[in-house]
């Protein structure tokens, strides 16, 4: 048994329940001599006493977390937390950003940190962990929903839900059945006969999810789960395209692999919101409809099969069982929080702060900064961001001992651990505190932001804002030689994270990133992929900055360092402003623009709002991360810009994005 006093630091056994599968011996779990044939020792067994040798030393993952060091196996166990489907992407909205700021702050306490934020801003005493702010232009929220078949109201949440992808209409029509609703699978696969394109208007469309299915339940074209076939925003899309009054999907039965359950509205934005409502039925309600309808009673289960195969196309139901869909939605706003956390200093300099930040937020299941492919699967976020969190926590704890030692400097600045929320959104969380900070802003000597450092790769290293203060490379210089990291130091204080917002206020910047890679703001960021190794090496670094910019009497002064900025990858285009929300949420808000860009040359400034690109609507940062990720470069594109009271159409000439940093 573990001592309840050393829980906290002892837990190696916690990490032996997670997979580790990208260091662990390819050996491991395997028999050495797989032809010895098994023994049977029969007798009574004292689970008191029955302990069996370990030949293989004492299990290789305990003993290479053993080497590795506490720090290392705690860096990992945050990681591999916030990184569990449970918490869902840790998208604004989501139930699992609300357990990610909860995570944050439980070990600001176990650190004994103190709270960083007044109750009510202004308030000279802070009390809360948390910063509230609210998002506009969120996801649609359900005023009201109705749902009748064959006579019968159903009941919302058990029955059907909304999705978040739903327009609002009320509507009274009859159904067409569209398979799978895909457009052009595998081997000519096809759910919409050629002829087919007027099928469904003045219908209500029903679909199946995923894809064609074998006979045990599984992907037809694809061994581990479904292939792009599936997406569900593409089958939305082809339905709206054949107008369609409305949708209902439903779950194929028997499917081997498929989501239990019904969708929430916040985790089914299936792609851009349609202007028809669009729902899902549960299996039992779905057959009893389908058996209704169909004039010949078949099942929901009869229609999958002809589905899987491809011999029903689009197939009307009868007339006189139409079904009633009533859905009215709004956009609304979304409550996220902030997480601060206060390591007090002492001394001359307990007056002035360090602040020491990390995104805790990621893009959820992926209806907002992810590969439109990829809208409806959880987006686990593990290097980005849970590395960089991680290693903010594991600092906090490391530095909190520093402070406490009794061979600690006489005066040391205070510091201020905080975790962002909604840097995905736009850097929103890191914005709102510069607009509504909780401690004077003349009086921080720095900010160092912890993003996407869990891949060191050849010990190299990426550091933003090195010239961002007078004499600023003289200090960091014999830091970074002492690493022994290869360090790219990059002097601009711009760039799509945190740090930028502080920048842009005229404070010092340290940003810390080892790189993007090709599970970059994909499903595949799983906790299990990154580096223990390295991450500690970057937290050593960190330590040492930070260790330098609480102690260093000189307050740094700041100086403007533009550059170009890390560019992480969205796109093969980079468009060169920093983006936020309008008080509507209606447009995109320009809040800055970057020198040598496609928006500066093209004229943009500071407090421009961009309603449309290309005729379509842009409603936040997110519809911008689309779009550019459809560009090349050298493609013109045409904007509808609101510049005051002036209505502005402006093109745009996109230019390469140049990768930096990594």
């Amino acid at each position: 048994m573990i001592p309840l006093t050393a829980c906290r630091r002892s837990i190696f056994t916690l990490v032996l329940t997670v997979p580790a599968f990208a260091m662990i011996p390819s050996s491991f779990g395997q028999d050495e001599s797989p032809s010895v044939k098994g023994v049977i020792i029969p007798g009574d067994v004292s689970v008191y006493n029955y302990s069996p040798d370990d030949e293989k030393g004492d299990g290789f993952l305990r003993t290479w977390f053993e080497e590795l060091g506490v720090e290392g196996a705690e860096w990992y166990q945050h990681v591999m937390t916030l990184s569990n489907p449970f918490f869902e992407g840790r998208a604004p909205g989501l139930h699992g950003n609300e357990l990610a700021a909860e995570y944050v702050q439980w070990n600001f306490e176990q650190d004994g940190l103190l709270p960083a934020f007044p109750k009510v801003e202004g308030e000279s005493a802070w009390t809360e962990f948390r910063q509230p702010f609210e998002l506009p232009g969120a996801g649609p929220k359900v005023v009201s929903s109705t749902v009748i078949v064959d006579g019968k109201t159903l009941e919302a949440g058990k029955e059907f839900a909304v999705l978040g992808n739903s327009g609002s209409g009320s509507l009274t029509a009859p159904i067409v059945f569209a398979g799978y609703a895909i457009e052009e699978g595998q081997d000519g696969y096809s759910s919409f006969a050629p002829s087919s394109n007027d099928d469904l208007k003045g219908k209500i469309a029903l679909i199946f999810r995923y894809e064609p299915l074998d006979e045990k339940g599984n992907s037809r074209w694809d061994d581990r789960r479904f292939s792009s076939h599936a997406s569900a925003a593409a089958k939305f899309e082809a339905i709206a395209n054949r107008g369609a009054l409305g949708i209902i999907m439903v779950t194929p039965p028997d499917c081997a692999r498929a989501r239990k359950g019904l969708e929430s509205t916040t985790t089914s934005r299936f792609g851009d919101r349609l202007d028809i409502p669009c729902i899902q039925l549960d299996e039992v309600a779905a057959d009893a409809l389908v058996k209704s309808a169909d004039p010949q009673g078949r099942s929901l289960k009869t229609f999958r099969l002809l589905a899987d195969e491809g011999t029903a196309k689009t197939v009307a139901l009868r007339t006189d069982k139409p079904v009633t869909i009533e859905v009215e939605t709004t956009r609304g706003v979304t409550e996220t929080w902030n997480v601060g956390g206060v390591l007090q200093g002492k001394g001359t300099l307990a007056n002035e702060w360090v602040i020491v930040g990390a995104h805790f937020d990621h893009v959820g299941y992926g209806y907002f900064g992810a590969d439109p492919r990829n809208r409806g699967k959880l987006h686990p976020g593990a290097d980005d961001n849970a590395s960089g969190t991680s290693a903010m926590l594991v600092l906090a704890s490391r530095i909190s001992e520093q402070y406490a030692a009794k061979d600690a400097p006489e005066n040391l600045r205070s510091i201020l651990f905080m975790g962002f929320s909604a840097e995905e959104s736009g850097l929103e969380g890191s914005d709102f505190w510069t607009k509504h900070p909780s401690l004077p802003t003349d009086k921080i000597n720095a900010m160092v932001n912890l993003d996407m450092v869990g891949r060191l790769r050849s010990n190299d290293l990426a550091v933003g804002g090195t010239e961002t203060a007078e004499g600023f490379m003289a200090k960091l210089t014999p830091i970074f030689e002492s690493s022994g990291l290869t360090v790219r130091a990059d002097p601009s204080g711009r760039g799509p994270s945190d740090h930028a917002s502080f920048y842009k206020v005229g404070i010092p910047v340290l940003f810390l990133f080892t790189g993007v890679h090709d599970d970059y703001h994909k499903p595949t960021d799983y906790g299990w992929t990154v580096d223990p190794r390295g991450a500690l090496k970057v937290i050593d670094l960190a330590d040492e900055l930070i260790e330098m910019l609480a102690n260093d009497p000189t307050k740094l002064v700041f100086t403007k360092s533009e550059g170009k900025g890390q560019d992480r990858g969205y796109a093969k285009v980079r468009f060169g402003i920093s983006p936020g929300y309008t008080d509507t949420g209606k447009g995109l808000h320009v809040e800055g623009v970057s020198e040598n860009t496609s928006a500066s040359e093209a004229g943009l400034l500071a407090g421009d709002v961009i309603l449309t690109w290309n005729a379509a609507e842009m409603n936040g940062a997110a519809d911008l991360m689309t779009q550019l990720k459809a560009h090349a470069p050298g493609d013109v594109v045409k904007l509808t810009v609101l510049r005051g009271e002036t209505m502005l159409d402006i093109a745009v000439t996109l230019k390469a994005s140049e990768a930096r940093g990594g």
